[in-house]
């Protein structure tokens, strides 16, 4: 094997060395992460759409029909309550999605360390591998020559 496929394999043995362990950082780590997941986790759902339509759907009929009405056409209450659910709903769904973000980066260089890890593991077999080729073959090469010497002797 060459010295420069030596010197790689020790510079990522090495590397490998160097990285920390792997830390758990799958559960959420404060009362605001805590609280982000939990919403994001009930607005996007169909159980949360099927109920809040059909709340929409008997505020507009209450409102449409009833004598009292508390939002009559066109609805300029439930147009503010549903632009303050967006404007309250959309960050918070946002940093759920910034923490899984983060997880999913963090997921993604523990992945490539344990490849980096597995491709010296691999290297080392095969490094190991061709050792045991090498010296069946040099075995090989001895029996031949040993039998074309004993040939050779009974031929002449």
């Amino acid at each position: 094997m060459s010295n420069a496929v030596q010197d790689l394999l020790s510079q990522l043995r090495q590397r490998a060395k160097e990285r920390p362990a792997p830390t758990d950082v799958t559960a959420p780590q404060s009362w605001g992460d805590k609280a982000a997941d939990a919403i994001a986790a009930v607005v996007g759902s169909w159980r949360f759409i099927a109920i809040q339509s059909a709340l929409l759907f008997a505020w507009i009929i209450f409102n449409a029909v009833s004598s009292s009405r508390v939002d009559p056409y066109p609805f300029i209450l439930l147009n503010l309550l549903l632009s303050f659910q967006a404007a309250y709903t959309a960050p918070v769904i946002m940093m759920s999605q910034n923490r899984q973000a983060e997880i999913d980066r963090r997921r993604s260089i523990e992945d490539y360390d344990i490849n980096c890890k597995a491709e010296l593991e691999i290297e080392t077999l095969h490094q190991k591998i061709d050792l045991l080729r090498e010296q069946e073959i040099a075995r090989l090469t001895t029996a031949v020559e040993r039998l074309t010497k004993l040939l050779e002797e009974k031929r002449g």
